[in-house]
């Protein structure tokens, strides 16, 4: 089966060998209708995704060549299939078809979705398992080695928003089922490329203090106040203060919420 690759480098996989086009602008092209799979992709906004504010006057007539170049390119890939089967003309514009299986953005989306119904349902075992089968499609930022316009680039941004959504519900399902020691580590590492995310903090004093350390959960705290004063002028947030008033105090109403699901 012909497989897409868009969460990591750009990849176009037959019979487990690379068949990914090397001309940049086919390229470009094909990560936009890859995006977009499945709908019309307007010849438009192919255009301003090449071009931006200052296409060429061969504009249209180029890009139809590459759209030919890519219909080549699959009469190659799927020999005895017609290409216009796979990369339809619709009116000005074009649908790249794709069958569940072939794109792993479709996988990751799907995957993503049944964890949070799951999670919703009450059940972090098969959540958890689920938001990692959705996160091991990726091997890298979406779409990399690719050269994006504005289209391409702000498909990019939504995923990576997706991508850490993903690893927060999923740090959330670990939680809930006690696995606070094994996350400690994880977030200490997340937290060396994003120092000013007061969520995985607040992971981290958690994980710490329901791991019996809870003297590290309070320093913690104090070094994330300090990196906050000294990097945006600005106080911990108050759910964060109040975490920190509690674990202080050694507050019940917190052992029960956060401990107790280490039991």
């Amino acid at each position: 089966m012909l497989r897409f690759k868009v969460l990591g480098r750009l990849a176009v996989i037959n019979d487990l060998v690379d068949r990914t086009p090397t001309a940049p602008m086919v390229l470009r092209v094909l990560a936009l209708l890859l995006l977009r799979a499945n709908t019309v992709v307007m010849l438009d906004a192919i255009i301003d995704e090449l071009w931006g504010d200052n296409p060429p006057k061969s504009a249209v007539t180029t890009a139809q060549t590459y759209i030919y170049q890519m219909r080549r390119h699959f009469e190659q890939w799927l020999p005895g299939t017609a290409a216009d089967d796979i990369l339809t003309t619709h009116g000005t514009g074009y649908i790249l078809q794709v069958t569940p299986g072939q794109l792993d953005l479709e996988a990751f989306l799907l995957l993503a979705k049944q964890g949070r119904m799951s999670l919703a349902a009450g059940d972090p075992a098969s959540a958890g398992r689920q938001f990692r089968q959705a996160l091991d499609l990726w091997s890298g930022r979406a779409l990399a080695g690719v050269t994006a316009g504005r289209s391409i680039e702000a498909h990019v941004v939504h995923l990576e928003e997706q991508r850490a959504h993903t690893v927060e519900l999923r740090i959330q399902a670990d939680a809930m089922l006690g696995r606070h020691r094994e996350l400690v580590g994880e977030l200490k590492a997340m937290l060396l490329t994003n120092p000013l995310n007061e969520w995985y903090h607040a992971e981290l004093i958690k994980a710490l203090a329901c791991s019996g350390r809870r003297n590290e959960a309070l320093v913690a705290f104090q070094d994330l106040r300090r990196t906050l004063s000294a990097e945006l002028g600005l106080e911990p947030s108050d759910s964060l203060q109040e975490l920190h008033r509690e674990i202080l105090t050694g507050r019940d109403s917190w052992t029960n919420r956060h401990v107790g699901a280490n039991r």
